[in-house]
């Protein structure tokens, strides 16, 4: 077997598919042999006991599915316009730092699979590889498949500054990406991973961070320590908004009203997530709220939703539900230890054949067909 190319990589990813991975979640078991310990439980991890995580899982298994039969499905498709793209189904890659943890190519490997499956990759600010070479990698790709670039968006980060916040966007404008996710959640976050040597935020100013160590003897806890001083607020929103004409989505959001003041700010699309579990925990999973964002903004905002996608029947109940389409996290770096760009490919290969599968099982041709009808609750 092929030597890792970095230490902390336990065994070089695998040149074909196993038989034995049929499902999303096989990439998780299989993929506890190729990540060190350290790196293992950061990516897993969520906040304090895991209530948070653990609710993400069960509240789509809470929910069951209410089959219509009988309908004619054979003209259906999955296909989706958001933001003037078209995209083959509402899946997304969601973001997610440092792909360089599970496989030496990183995101670069990511985005070959994005480009094979005509899928929207979110790239994280906190990529271990630069914007532009993403992007070249991504038109080198779909020149090679003689197929398009799918859209390529910026998961943002709000830097210390407003300077260095304004220097990576630029990066991604340069880079061609399309639409900006801007994280406002996860500013109030612990983190314990020390990064190994090669990974690092390449696209940020990775010594102007500010990080605060509580002592013992500190009265500065939390408030009035610089791990406040710089927290976004609803300020940014509207210098963001006055920055660039590009499609802005607010990631973190669960409260309604929340919702329906970033969109009143100038955002146009909200994604309803809790960060995958990792900030507070004992929130309510974004599946639970769903409904009530939906209520609360209109049909006409576009609502993505991500945190604990593991199944097509996942993706059927979020639409269902009112999401326009999913993100899915974690299972990106299971399958991209395993297999590399192989594997992340095969993994929303899976996702969508499932998620084809049980639209037709339900009896919905188009996910504008899907609604709370093809769900039950006891």
């Amino acid at each position: 077997m092929t030597q890792p190319q970095h230490a902390h990589i336990l065994q070089a990813a695998l040149r074909q598919i196993p038989t034995e991975i049929q499902h999303v979640r096989d990439y998780e078991v299989w993929a506890r042999d190729f990540i060190a310990d350290d790196i293992w439980h950061y990516i897993q991890s969520g906040s304090d006991q895991n209530l948070s995580l653990a609710a993400n899982r069960s509240s789509f298994d809470d929910i069951a599915l209410l089959p219509r039969v009988l309908r004619s499905v054979h003209q259906g498709h999955t296909g989706v316009d958001m933001f003037g793209r078209f995209h083959r189904a509402p899946l997304l890659l969601a973001p997610v730092a440092y792909h360089g943890l599970v496989h030496p190519e990183a995101e670069l490997a990511t985005v070959q699979a994005a480009v094979a499956l005509q899928t929207a990759m979110v790239v994280s600010t906190l990529s271990s590889r630069r914007f532009a070479d993403i992007r070249r990698t991504a038109e080198a790709a779909a020149h090679d498949l003689k197929r398009p670039v799918p859209p390529l968006w910026l998961q943002l980060y709000s830097q210390p500054t407003r300077k260095q916040t304004a220097a990576v966007l630029q990066a991604a404008a340069d880079a061609g990406f399309e639409a900006i996710m801007w994280t406002v959640d996860a500013h109030y976050k612990r983190s314990s991973l020390n990064l190994p040597a090669g990974v690092n935020a390449v696209n940020v100013d990775m010594d102007a961070q500010h990080k605060h160590t509580s002592q013992l003897l500190d009265e500065r806890l939390v408030f009035g320590s610089s791990f406040t001083e710089h927290a976004p607020t609803w300020e940014d929103l509207a210098w963001l908004r006055a920055r660039t004409d590009k499609p802005i989505l607010v990631k973190g959001i669960v409260a309604p009203a929340d919702a329906v003041q970033a969109i009143a700010a100038g955002a146009n699309g909200i994604v309803v997530s809790n960060h995958g579990g990792r900030v507070l925990d004992g929130m309510v999973s974004p599946l639970t709220v769903l409904p009530h964002l939906r209520a609360a903004v209109g049909a006409d905002v576009p609502l993505l939703l991500d945190g604990g996608i593991r199944w097509g029947t996942d993706m059927v109940k979020a639409l269902a539900m009112g999401a326009d389409a999913v993100m899915v996290g974690r299972p990106q770096l299971h399958a991209l230890a395993v297999a590399g760009m192989l594997g992340v490919a095969h993994m929303l290969h899976v996702l969508r054949v499932e998620f084809e599968l049980a639209m037709a099982q339900v009896g919905c041709a188009h996910v504008q067909e899907l609604d709370e009808s093809v769900l039950f609750r006891a």
